[in-house]
């Protein structure tokens, strides 16, 4: 089922996932252009946090093209599913469903965090589509493995999330109230103490993320379902898949959730990347710095269309 209606600027649809949960669909520029990007948001984001690299994008390619953007099940405008669905193995495969219905001609995509994850998922599950369909990607504050390590991984296994996840499985209406209530007063709190000159008040970023996160409207069921996969996250066979294409590995000096080494390491395993090192940013570079990031990607679109 592919269901549409039409905005001002942009264009809004929704596809239906292999297991009939509806994806919300965004998408601006021509149908016909030569190229089209597809955007993968990441845990607890929807769409909305492309704008600010969307509009940069505008501005910086200097040639039409064509940009796709899509919510995650459980995410924004997307439908919710069950408990068991929120899994890498199953946001892969609505990747694919997306590009079926939405897409047509060369794609690079692109993912920040969890959608970085969901791309190398879509290309294990789909190989074939990889140099045919998929012509270049760019995984943005991302890992493959060695998640459980460094950065997020150092608080996956501790007390607290599983103290978290219990709550989620046992009463998650209420699970959903009070997470909300601590994030939604919390980080007006924590970004004051953030802004002071004391660094020993000061909270550290991935606090005033996991704030955010907590504030979001993501329900707690979906972001207790991804965490438990990315305690596990596995996805090095998806590189080799992805090796012959040009790709972009881009990270902030100051991610502390997915910090540069890991995209470091992502990168040694894709020959024909480039790496981006983004200083001063955190795991929000997209948001931070929509300049560079977009940079970035023209530099990737021209070696795209070359290679194509």
């Amino acid at each position: 089922m592919f269901a549409t209606h039409h905005s001002t600027r942009l264009r809004h649809t929704t596809v239906d996932a292999d297991d009939g949960v509806p994806l919300a669909v965004t998408e601006t520029g021509p149908v016909t252009a030569e190229l089209t990007f597809v955007f993968v948001h990441g845990h607890c984001h929807d769409t909305d946090a492309w704008s600010r690299l969307r509009r940069a994008l505008l501005l910086t390619l200097g040639r039409p093209v064509r940009m796709v953007f899509f919510d995650h099940r459980g995410h924004g405008r997307s439908g919710g599913a069950p408990a068991e669905t929120y899994t890498l193995d199953q946001i892969g495969r609505d990747l694919g469903a997306v590009l079926d219905a939405a897409t047509s001609g060369p794609v690079v995509l692109v993912g920040h965090s969890m959608g970085g994850m969901a791309i190398l998922s879509y290309a294990r599950q789909y190989p074939s589509d990889i140099g045919t369909r998929v012509a270049g990607v760019a995984l943005i504050s991302t890992a493959a493995d060695d998640l459980a390590h460094s950065g997020l991984g150092r608080y996956l296994h501790s007390p607290a999330v599983e103290l978290f996840r219990r709550a989620v499985s046992r009463a998650p209406r209420i699970t959903q109230r009070v997470a909300r209530w601590g994030g939604r007063v919390g980080l007006p709190v924590a970004g004051a103490l953030h802004r002071r000159r004391t660094a020993a008040l000061r909270p550290g970023a991935w606090l005033l993320t996991l704030l955010t996160l907590l504030g979001s409207d993501t329900s707690v069921v979906t972001m207790a379902g991804f965490l438990r996969c990315f305690a596990v996250l596995d996805e090095a066979d998806a590189l080799a898949v992805l090796a012959h294409l040009p790709s972009l590995v881009l990270c902030g000096s100051r991610d502390e959730w997915t910090p540069f080494e890991l995209s470091a390491g992502v990168a040694s395993r894709l020959p024909h990347s480039e790496l981006v090192r983004v200083e001063g940013a955190g795991h929000s570079v997209t948001v931070e710095h929509p300049a560079a990031v977009a940079a970035a990607l023209r530099r990737l679109a021209e070696r795209v269309t070359q290679a194509w």
